[in-house]
């Protein structure tokens, strides 16, 4: 009750003091007369009182010192942060409270949230994505960068990324000596590889790890390089490579590449370009799984042959009849899975071989099917995970 009577005093002189300023004529001499009357009630006032009330009115003015900039101001600075981040408003504010409205700082916590969430959501399924293929003369990359949904997958940052991962996979070098072929790489080759991003949301040289775990922190999801594959061609090859479902050059979701090879010196090149455009077009729409019938697995020819033996006895007839329908329908079979057996998708009317062919008679030199590449983002997923393996594993 003392302390409460003595601040309650010396406010209530000040507030006289005050109102008696604007009602005096001589404005002057009454704030001095004021001020005497305050210092005579201030040498009455006991010490110990004069010191709390002292303190409490530094408090106050210490306390407005640090007081939030106004709330206009605040919005610019929410704006400006979320422009140099795409951070979510909400991660945003927090940051610049936490940072008491220092934008630089606030822009350094965000990231460092940003990566321990990042981490947090690191075990979540990413099954959408996007495939990136870049290419040189001599070799064709492609690289799958997953996340979980398609909005993210949509994102222009993202897709940046993507496209800067598969220009850098063109460096990776094969572990094998072959000169022509597919190499598959994985995480742990390729995610230590520095990149140079010009982005202004992602900039910088970084390694593609922090890279992609920056690009996480931005969408709030999980985001993880999956695998890449790089197909080299020999010196007579060519290269071609379609992209399906493609939002801009170089991204889809689905991808197919043929390396073709000609013997000897050829110049037209153009109508092999051609031919091998439509093979990588086919090979994404036909999905074969070996490149001629006499490479397909003895494991794979094991169990179709066991499956069709199975379906030609349940018909009951006579040994001699059950081996020529499961040798018709093994025919049958090569039909689906091998490239160079398959009705092409242009022309029902022949079959791949028949296609390589015509197009070596047209260019008046041999040519061949090398290899081929299809790859479809997510593909796989949902087996590794009813098995308990990591998610993003090189196929």
């Amino acid at each position: 009750m003392a302390f409460a009577r003595a601040v309650r005093r010396p406010i209530g002189v000040f507030y006289y003091s005050v109102s008696s300023r604007f009602s005096s004529g001589n404005e002057y001499s009454t704030v001095a007369s004021k001020f005497e009357t305050l210092s005579q009630y201030k040498s009455s006032v006991p010490s110990g009182y004069t010191s709390l009330v002292r303190g409490f009115g530094n408090f106050i003015r210490s306390f407005s010192s640090e007081a939030p900039p106004a709330v206009s101001d605040q919005m610019s600075l929410i704006k400006q942060l979320r422009e140099r981040t795409s951070a979510p408003i909400k991660d945003v504010k927090a940051s610049l409270v936490e940072c008491n409205w220092d934008l630089e700082a606030a822009q350094k916590d965000l990231r460092k949230r940003g990566k321990v969430l990042a981490s947090k959501k690191s075990s979540r399924t990413a099954a959408e994505g996007m495939l990136a293929v870049a290419q040189n003369e001599g070799k064709v990359a492609v690289i799958e960068l997953n996340c979980e949904t398609d909005f993210v997958a949509r994102n222009e940052i993202f897709q940046y990324l993507a496209l800067g991962m598969a220009k850098h996979a063109l460096l990776v070098e094969s572990s094998s000596q072959q000169v022509s072929g597919v190499f598959p790489f994985g995480p742990e080759l390729f995610e230590e590889f520095k990149l140079n991003l010009d982005h202004p949301k992602v900039n910088g040289e970084t390694t593609v790890s922090n890279a992609v775990t920056e690009v996480a922190a931005i969408m709030g999801e999980n985001v993880k390089f999956r695998r890449g594959f790089l197909m080299s061609k020999s010196s007579a090859g060519v290269l071609s490579a379609y992209l399906h479902t493609s939002p801009q050059p170089g991204l889809g979701r689905i991808a197919g590449i043929v390396s073709l090879e000609v013997e000897g010196e050829n110049t037209q090149l153009e109508a092999i370009q051609r031919v091998g455009s439509e093979l990588a077009m086919h090979v994404v729409a036909a999905k074969p799984l070996f490149l001629s019938k006499d490479l397909v697995s003895s494991e794979a020819m094991a169990n179709e042959r066991e499956i069709l033996k199975s379906q030609a006895e349940s018909t009951g007839k006579n040994q001699m009849a059950i081996e020529k329908i499961v040798e018709g329908r093994l025919r049958k079979y090569f039909e689906e899975v091998a490239l160079m057996e398959q009705k092409f998708i242009v022309n029902d009317a022949i079959n791949i071989k028949t296609l390589v062919d015509n197009l070596s008679k047209e260019v008046g030199s041999p040519v061949k099917v090398t290899d081929f590449l299809r790859v479809e983002v997510g593909e796989g997923i949902e087996r590794l995970e009813a098995s308990d393996e990591p998610v993003a594993q090189t196929a």
